[in-house]
């Protein structure tokens, strides 16, 4: 995969107009009934069979979403890390990733259609890798207000 989907994220826009449907930026998570396509590096032009199948379900529209990173989101992440029991490696590796700032990182595509989303999801392999250091961020804080919770009911 690409280290920035930025010239794929033009295609797609181009080739959803093209076949004559129309894009609303939405992101679509997991809370909602959704189908994801399967895809394989050794199709990497799946996209455009997910879009000639919309156009085929008749839908008038795709969601469309992408992920660009920011430096601010990157600046933000170091800083939980660092306040974190965070190992070395971890904090290397979002140090590592201030060369894919401006980078688009992640696309997704969406129809509706009989009461699920069909998805189709790509993604740059540091990007995978920010999210995960984003979890791993998570889970810490989430540690740490469990913890206050816990010190505040036993005050009471």
């Amino acid at each position: 995969m690409a280290d920035d989907l930025h010239q794929l994220k033009d295609d797609m826009n181009a080739f959803i107009v093209g076949h004559g449907l129309m894009r609303f930026e939405a992101y679509i998570g997991d809370d909602m009934n959704s189908v994801l396509w399967e895809s394989s590096a050794s199709k990497p032009d799946a996209w455009k069979d997910f879009i000639e199948l919309a156009k085929a379900c008749d839908v008038k529209f795709v969601t469309y979403n992408d992920d660009t990173l920011d430096k601010e989101d990157l600046d933000f992440l170091t800083e939980r890390l660092q306040n974190s029991p965070a190992l070395d490696d971890e904090l290397d590796e979002a140090r590592f990733l201030r060369g894919h700032v401006g980078k688009v990182g992640f696309i997704q595509l969406g129809f509706p259609y009989q009461g699920n989303m069909f998805l189709y999801e790509v993604s740059a392999d540091w990007y995978d890798r920010y999210q995960a250091l984003l979890d791993s961020a998570d889970d810490f804080t989430n540690i740490i207000f469990d913890e206050r919770d816990q010190r505040d009911e036993d005050d009471r």
